[in-house]
């Protein structure tokens, strides 16, 4: 019975992620596609339980009044037929309904309802541009996404539960209680006005510091998880101190808002139970007048008294479930803000995988700025640049830092959009066709290697998942990585199956890129990035490294980014760049026969490196 109704709703639907909504409740319902139909059945077994109740209350009274004028011998033949039908609602409806809410709150909702919407949000959130992680922490990321899918759940639930339940059991007991005299539901009445409006004075400030709340819990995890995961730069520039100010200042922001919400949550507590003395004082003053002069029988007292006092007792239930929703309603506004956020760069509509057959890359005309297109006066990143690579050759870029080098290739990767002009392979435009298989054609290794904290043979795998076991080991002895077999972790995983930590910040610099160059081998693609390549090696693994990356190469479109001339200078061709613009091109003796930009550098560099600007 549990499985059945757990598997009433799937956790992981295999429609496309879409951007989420903006709007408040349009990005509830947006989450809430597909729970509906049982939050709706959640909502009925609230209603009839809550409808269950007062009738059970209204029978309890008129049971009083006829025990105090019924004749003993003939009371089970005249009230037996209604006690019955009460006792069946009391003894069967109630539990029954009971059991349906539970299971349908319970094994279908809470658990599949906030995992369904985590993993809609986190596809949606993989498929970001690149510009979004680079301007968030990875760990405020994950909160905001882990604390806004069970805030979606509370607030949608409770809606659809504490709010029905309510509701339906307030008009139901103002109802009774004036089916036996109208002055008697006035305090009830009065009490629902002045609950009302408690309600409405107290619950926007809670949404308005829950919302502070959420984004400052969000900084305060994020500053801890950016201490841990650079914690060696922390330890070598011995600024544990430094980090702890730097986290202490979030935690203090975060405990001002904790210290708000208790603040209005005493006041709450104060007024309620001021409010619900008075309910109980003048129900019960006013029900003994009313009866004192023949205008109510006593079953009509002995039904306002206990009703009061339960409206009394729910009404802090009733209190903390509607500041929880608005609690909740905080914690979804400040989660839209990060989660409903369109992406940069897109797939064009009716885009198809790109086909590479020869790996011809052309660059047409590529001017580009980083978000400063409307600022007169800034020269762009990339100035109206025309390149052309043919397949299979094998060119080297050249230039200062700043000069457009990584840029380029970020461009030719598609994590960007061109200002203006084209990138082209083998003749397809790629903003025309999808990013998966444009970045599927292009294997790139870059010198800050960061690998997954998985086992060694998941990130060499990485890129072909269904690559054999004899190729991955190929693959790992060409990138010079016979390190691998004597890894061990933490958990006792040896060799392969060793997992390398966070970043891979088990391994040295030498082997995450021996490993990342393993990765690049096995994946095989027609075009090769290697940006700074072999930078974390020392010269003894760079040779050994040489003789297969020129292996990896045969074949291969290849762009190599050095700022050592001596790694890149046997390349076809030499590409100089300068401020945006090629200045320069040719082979590495075509060049320094010219005598210009290139023949400078190569003069002036001591231990291999290019100069800074």
């Amino acid at each position: 019975m549990f499985r059945w109704f757990e598997q009433r709703l799937d956790p992981y639907p295999a429609d496309p992620p879409q951007m989420p909504p903006q709007g408040l409740w349009r990005f509830i319902l947006h989450f809430s596609q597909g729970a509906k139909g049982y939050m709706l059945a959640m909502a009925a077994c609230s209603a009839l339980i809550a409808v269950a109740e007062v009738v059970l209350f209204g029978y309890l009274g008129q049971l009083v009044d006829r025990l105090a004028g019924a004749d003993r011998a003939s009371f089970w033949a005249d009230e037996g037929g209604r006690l019955l039908l009460m006792g069946a609602i009391l003894v069967i409806g109630l539990p029954l309904l009971q059991v349906l809410f539970s299971l349908i709150m319970h094994q279908t909702l809470m658990g599949n309802m906030p995992q369904r919407i985590r993993w809609q949000a986190h596809r949606y959130l993989l498929r970001q541009s690149m510009s979004y992680f680079q301007d968030e922490f990875a760990g405020r990321i994950a909160t905001k996404l882990m604390q806004t899918a069970l805030a979606v759940r509370e607030v949608a639930m409770k809606f659809m539960d504490v709010l029905v339940y309510v509701s339906v059991y307030f008009i139901g007991a103002l109802i009774l209680a004036a089916s036996t005299d109208g002055w008697l539901a006035l305090p009830f009445l009065s009490w629902g006005v002045l609950y009302g409006l408690l309600l409405w004075w107290i619950i926007p400030r809670i949404s308005r510091i829950s919302e502070a709340q959420a984004d400052a819990r969000a900084v305060m995890t994020g500053r801890v998880v950016d201490s841990y995961t650079n914690i060696s730069t922390v330890k070598l520039f011995s600024h544990s101190s430094r980090e702890e100010a730097y986290v202490r200042e979030s935690m203090e922001g975060f405990l001002v808002t904790v210290h708000g919400q208790m603040r209005l949550a005493s006041v709450q507590n104060i007024l309620l139970s001021t409010l619900n003395s008075l309910l109980t004082f003048s129900v019960t003053l006013l029900g003994l007048l009313l009866w004192s002069r023949g205008q109510v029988e006593v079953g009509a007292v002995a039904v306002a008294v206990p009703l009061a006092l339960r409206l009394g007792n729910m009404s802090h239930w009733i209190m903390w479930e509607f500041a929880g929703l608005f609690e909740n309603i905080g914690t979804v506004r400040d989660g839209i803000g990060s989660l409903a956020l369109p992406r940069m760069v897109t797939d064009a509509r009716g885009a198809e995988k790109l086909v590479t057959q020869l790996g011809g890359v052309d660059f047409d005309h590529v001017t580009f700025r980083y978000g400063e297109v409307a600022r007169p006066g800034r020269g762009a990143v990339l100035d109206d640049l025309s390149l052309t690579i043919a397949p299979g050759e094998k060119i080297g870029l050249v230039g200062r830092s700043g000069a457009g080098k990584s840029t380029l290739v970020n461009l030719m990767l598609r994590f960007h959009d061109l200002e203006s002009g084209r990138i082209l392979i083998d003749g397809q435009d790629i903003s025309q066709v999808t990013q998966e298989s444009l970045r599927a054609a292009i294997g790139v290794v870059t010198q800050d290697t960061s690998l997954l904290h998985r086992s060694i043979r998941d990130n060499i795998a990485y890129g072909r998942p269904d690559a054999s076991e004899a190729q991955i080991l190929r693959a790992a002895e060409l990138a010079e990585a016979g390190f691998i077999a004597g890894l061990t972790d933490s958990q006792g995983r040896r060799g392969l199956e060793a997992h390398v930590g966070e970043r891979g910040v088990k391994l040295s610099g030498g082997q995450r890129q021996r490993i990342a160059i393993a990765r690049v081998l096995l994946k095989d693609a027609p075009i090769l990035v290697l940006d700074e390549a072999t930078s974390a090696l020392d010269s003894e693994v760079e040779a050994a490294i040489q003789s297969q990356l020129d292996l990896l190469m045969q074949g291969k479109t290849v762009i190599a980014i050095a700022h050592r001339l001596s790694t890149i200078a046997r390349m076809d061709r030499l590409v100089v760049m300068e401020q945006g613009r090629i200045v320069e091109q040719g082979t590495h003796d075509e060049l320094l026969a010219r005598g210009g930009i290139y023949a400078g550098l190569w003069a002036r560099q001591s231990g291999g490196f290019i100069e800074a600007e």
